[in-house]
Protein backbone atom coordinates (compact mmCIF):
# COMPACT_ATOMS: atom_id res chain seq x y z
CA UNK A 1 0.00 0.00 0.00
CA UNK A 2 1.57 2.85 -1.27
CA UNK A 3 2.51 6.06 1.76
CA UNK A 4 -0.11 8.80 0.51
CA UNK A 5 1.14 12.33 1.00
CA UNK A 6 -1.36 14.90 3.52
CA UNK A 7 -2.84 16.97 0.33
CA UNK A 8 -4.05 13.65 -0.47
CA UNK A 9 -5.69 12.64 2.78
CA UNK A 10 -7.39 15.93 2.83
CA UNK A 11 -8.70 15.67 -0.87
CA UNK A 12 -9.84 12.11 0.11
CA UNK A 13 -11.52 13.40 3.27
CA UNK A 14 -13.27 15.46 1.05
CA UNK A 15 -14.18 12.63 -1.41
CA UNK A 16 -15.30 10.54 0.55
CA UNK A 17 -15.35 6.26 0.62
CA UNK A 18 -19.11 5.91 1.52
CA UNK A 19 -22.13 6.13 -0.62
CA UNK A 20 -21.47 3.55 -3.68
CA UNK A 21 -21.01 5.46 -6.62
CA UNK A 22 -21.87 8.61 -7.54
CA UNK A 23 -23.92 9.83 -10.29
CA UNK A 24 -21.57 11.45 -13.27
CA UNK A 25 -22.46 15.53 -12.17
CA UNK A 26 -21.88 14.38 -8.45
CA UNK A 27 -18.58 12.69 -9.05
CA UNK A 28 -17.21 15.20 -11.37
CA UNK A 29 -17.90 17.62 -8.66
CA UNK A 30 -16.20 16.48 -5.89
CA UNK A 31 -13.12 15.67 -8.10
CA UNK A 32 -13.07 19.28 -8.75
CA UNK A 33 -13.23 19.98 -5.37
CA UNK A 34 -10.29 17.74 -4.20
CA UNK A 35 -8.10 18.78 -6.29
CA UNK A 36 -5.85 20.76 -4.56
CA UNK A 37 -2.77 21.27 -6.70
CA UNK A 38 -1.20 24.67 -7.73
CA UNK A 39 -1.57 23.59 -11.67
CA UNK A 40 -4.44 22.84 -13.79
CA UNK A 41 -4.56 19.37 -13.29
CA UNK A 42 -5.85 16.88 -15.76
CA UNK A 43 -9.45 15.08 -14.95
CA UNK A 44 -9.02 11.02 -15.63
CA UNK A 45 -10.78 8.71 -16.67
CA UNK A 46 -10.80 4.71 -16.05
CA UNK A 47 -13.13 2.31 -16.86
CA UNK A 48 -13.26 -1.19 -16.94
CA UNK A 49 -14.64 -3.26 -19.89
CA UNK A 50 -16.02 -6.51 -19.34
CA UNK A 51 -13.75 -8.13 -22.50
CA UNK A 52 -10.91 -10.09 -22.43
CA UNK A 53 -7.79 -8.47 -24.56
CA UNK A 54 -5.45 -11.66 -24.84
CA UNK A 55 -8.60 -12.56 -27.41
CA UNK A 56 -7.70 -10.24 -30.72
CA UNK A 57 -11.04 -10.26 -31.29
CA UNK A 58 -11.88 -8.45 -27.79
CA UNK A 59 -9.40 -6.08 -28.27
CA UNK A 60 -11.41 -2.36 -28.15
CA UNK A 61 -9.27 0.38 -29.55
CA UNK A 62 -9.85 3.87 -31.33
CA UNK A 63 -10.34 7.16 -30.60
CA UNK A 64 -13.05 9.85 -30.44
CA UNK A 65 -13.39 13.67 -30.51
CA UNK A 66 -14.67 15.39 -27.30
CA UNK A 67 -16.93 18.19 -27.50
CA UNK A 68 -14.79 20.22 -25.33
CA UNK A 69 -11.16 19.02 -25.97
CA UNK A 70 -8.84 18.05 -23.09
CA UNK A 71 -7.17 20.93 -22.53
CA UNK A 72 -4.01 19.72 -23.24
CA UNK A 73 -2.20 20.63 -26.66
CA UNK A 74 -0.02 17.62 -28.36
CA UNK A 75 2.88 17.99 -30.46
CA UNK A 76 1.91 16.48 -33.90
CA UNK A 77 4.72 15.14 -36.58
CA UNK A 78 2.50 13.75 -40.18
CA UNK A 79 4.17 11.54 -42.18
CA UNK A 80 2.86 12.47 -45.60
CA UNK A 81 3.89 13.49 -49.26
CA UNK A 82 2.54 15.33 -52.15
CA UNK A 83 0.11 18.30 -51.93
CA UNK A 84 -0.78 17.00 -47.94
CA UNK A 85 2.66 18.24 -47.30
CA UNK A 86 1.39 21.67 -47.55
CA UNK A 87 -2.24 21.02 -45.89
CA UNK A 88 -0.47 19.04 -42.73
CA UNK A 89 1.51 22.23 -42.05
CA UNK A 90 -1.65 24.78 -42.53
CA UNK A 91 -3.43 22.90 -39.86
CA UNK A 92 -0.50 23.68 -37.61
CA UNK A 93 1.55 20.20 -37.79
CA UNK A 94 5.09 20.49 -35.87
CA UNK A 95 6.68 18.41 -38.24
CA UNK A 96 5.74 17.26 -42.33
CA UNK A 97 7.88 15.09 -43.75
CA UNK A 98 7.88 11.64 -46.09
CA UNK A 99 11.11 9.47 -46.25
CA UNK A 100 13.09 12.55 -44.41
CA UNK A 101 11.12 12.52 -41.34
CA UNK A 102 10.94 8.52 -41.28
CA UNK A 103 14.76 8.71 -41.59
CA UNK A 104 15.15 11.24 -38.65
CA UNK A 105 12.76 8.72 -36.28
CA UNK A 106 14.80 5.52 -37.53
CA UNK A 107 17.45 8.00 -36.03
CA UNK A 108 16.16 8.76 -32.81
CA UNK A 109 13.95 12.08 -33.33
CA UNK A 110 11.49 11.30 -30.85
CA UNK A 111 10.08 15.00 -30.21
CA UNK A 112 6.26 15.04 -30.91
CA UNK A 113 3.02 13.46 -28.36
CA UNK A 114 1.55 12.19 -31.79
CA UNK A 115 2.20 10.97 -34.88
CA UNK A 116 -0.41 10.85 -38.35
CA UNK A 117 -0.03 9.68 -41.54
CA UNK A 118 -2.03 9.69 -45.08
CA UNK A 119 -2.60 6.10 -46.64
CA UNK A 120 -0.39 6.48 -49.25
CA UNK A 121 2.78 6.64 -47.44
CA UNK A 122 2.04 3.37 -44.93
CA UNK A 123 4.78 1.33 -46.74
CA UNK A 124 7.68 3.76 -45.53
CA UNK A 125 5.67 3.66 -42.17
CA UNK A 126 5.74 0.34 -41.19
CA UNK A 127 9.27 0.53 -41.62
CA UNK A 128 8.93 2.41 -37.85
CA UNK A 129 6.96 -0.29 -36.01
CA UNK A 130 9.41 -1.83 -34.02
CA UNK A 131 10.69 2.19 -32.91
CA UNK A 132 6.75 3.63 -32.48
CA UNK A 133 5.29 0.78 -31.59
CA UNK A 134 1.70 2.07 -29.69
CA UNK A 135 2.66 5.54 -31.61
CA UNK A 136 2.23 3.83 -34.89
CA UNK A 137 -0.06 5.53 -37.47
CA UNK A 138 -2.96 3.21 -37.61
CA UNK A 139 -6.78 3.52 -39.02
CA UNK A 140 -8.15 1.49 -36.26
CA UNK A 141 -6.41 4.41 -33.96
CA UNK A 142 -7.87 6.94 -35.67
CA UNK A 143 -4.44 8.43 -36.85
CA UNK A 144 -4.54 7.71 -40.70
CA UNK A 145 -6.86 9.57 -43.00
CA UNK A 146 -6.71 10.97 -46.04
CA UNK A 147 -7.93 14.67 -44.90
CA UNK A 148 -4.95 15.03 -42.96
CA UNK A 149 -5.41 18.50 -41.79
CA UNK A 150 -8.75 17.92 -40.60
CA UNK A 151 -7.18 15.04 -38.43
CA UNK A 152 -4.22 17.52 -37.37
CA UNK A 153 -6.59 20.42 -35.92
CA UNK A 154 -8.06 17.81 -34.43
CA UNK A 155 -5.22 16.98 -32.56
CA UNK A 156 -3.50 20.03 -31.89
CA UNK A 157 -6.75 21.41 -30.50
CA UNK A 158 -6.94 18.62 -28.30
CA UNK A 159 -10.22 17.57 -29.11
CA UNK A 160 -9.19 13.47 -30.41
CA UNK A 161 -8.87 11.50 -27.59
CA UNK A 162 -7.26 7.95 -28.50
CA UNK A 163 -8.52 4.89 -26.19
CA UNK A 164 -6.94 1.52 -26.13
CA UNK A 165 -7.87 -1.11 -23.80
CA UNK A 166 -4.99 -2.39 -21.28
CA UNK A 167 -3.97 -6.01 -20.25
CA UNK A 168 -6.43 -5.68 -17.40
CA UNK A 169 -9.75 -4.63 -19.78
CA UNK A 170 -9.17 -1.14 -18.90
CA UNK A 171 -9.21 1.65 -20.82
CA UNK A 172 -7.75 5.31 -19.56
CA UNK A 173 -8.00 8.15 -20.64
CA UNK A 174 -8.10 12.09 -20.03
CA UNK A 175 -11.75 14.16 -20.38
CA UNK A 176 -10.74 17.63 -19.74
CA UNK A 177 -9.05 19.67 -16.85
CA UNK A 178 -10.52 20.84 -13.43
CA UNK A 179 -10.74 24.30 -14.58
CA UNK A 180 -13.49 22.83 -16.91
CA UNK A 181 -16.89 22.89 -15.77
CA UNK A 182 -18.45 19.92 -14.46
CA UNK A 183 -21.17 20.15 -17.76
CA UNK A 184 -18.27 20.18 -19.84
CA UNK A 185 -16.65 17.50 -18.15
CA UNK A 186 -19.75 14.97 -18.15
CA UNK A 187 -20.63 15.95 -21.61
CA UNK A 188 -16.88 14.76 -22.56
CA UNK A 189 -17.18 11.46 -20.31
CA UNK A 190 -20.91 10.28 -22.16
CA UNK A 191 -18.84 11.36 -25.27
CA UNK A 192 -15.91 8.97 -24.41
CA UNK A 193 -18.75 6.00 -23.19
CA UNK A 194 -20.66 6.16 -25.96
CA UNK A 195 -17.76 5.90 -28.49
CA UNK A 196 -16.93 2.53 -26.52
CA UNK A 197 -20.23 1.56 -26.91
CA UNK A 198 -20.32 1.73 -29.75
CA UNK A 199 -16.77 -0.16 -30.28
CA UNK A 200 -18.08 -2.87 -27.89
CA UNK A 201 -16.79 -6.45 -30.05
CA UNK A 202 -19.54 -8.50 -30.95
CA UNK A 203 -17.99 -11.68 -28.67
CA UNK A 204 -18.08 -9.66 -25.49
CA UNK A 205 -20.37 -11.37 -23.05
CA UNK A 206 -21.32 -10.56 -20.18
CA UNK A 207 -21.82 -7.02 -18.83
CA UNK A 208 -19.67 -4.77 -20.75
CA UNK A 209 -19.54 -1.50 -18.68
CA UNK A 210 -18.23 -3.02 -15.02
CA UNK A 211 -16.83 -0.21 -13.17
CA UNK A 212 -16.44 3.86 -14.32
CA UNK A 213 -13.77 6.17 -12.12
CA UNK A 214 -12.99 9.84 -12.45
CA UNK A 215 -9.83 11.81 -10.32
CA UNK A 216 -7.64 14.18 -10.78
CA UNK A 217 -3.78 14.17 -11.66
CA UNK A 218 -3.00 14.49 -8.05
CA UNK A 219 -6.39 13.71 -6.33
CA UNK A 220 -8.25 9.95 -5.13
CA UNK A 221 -10.63 8.30 -7.04
CA UNK A 222 -14.93 8.71 -7.55
CA UNK A 223 -16.85 5.88 -8.92
CA UNK A 224 -18.96 6.43 -11.68
CA UNK A 225 -22.92 4.77 -11.55
CA UNK A 226 -22.08 3.09 -14.87
CA UNK A 227 -25.83 2.80 -15.38
CA UNK A 228 -26.50 6.90 -15.46
CA UNK A 229 -23.86 7.38 -17.57
CA UNK A 230 -24.71 4.33 -20.19
CA UNK A 231 -28.48 6.40 -19.52
CA UNK A 232 -27.06 9.63 -20.52
CA UNK A 233 -25.27 8.20 -23.95
CA UNK A 234 -28.26 7.02 -24.50
CA UNK A 235 -27.83 3.52 -24.83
Amino acid sequence: MPQRGKRYIEAAKTVGRNGGPKSPYEALELVKKAASAKFDETVDVAIKLGVDPRHGDQMVRGSTTLPHGTGKSRKVAVITQGDKIAEAEAAGADRVGGEDLVKDIQSGWMDFDVVLATPDVMGMVGRLGPILRAKLPNKKAGTVAEDIGRLVREIKTASRVEYRVDKAGIIHAPIGKVSFSTDQLVENLVALVDALLKAKPASAKGRYLQKITVSSTMGPGVDVDTNEVQRLAGK
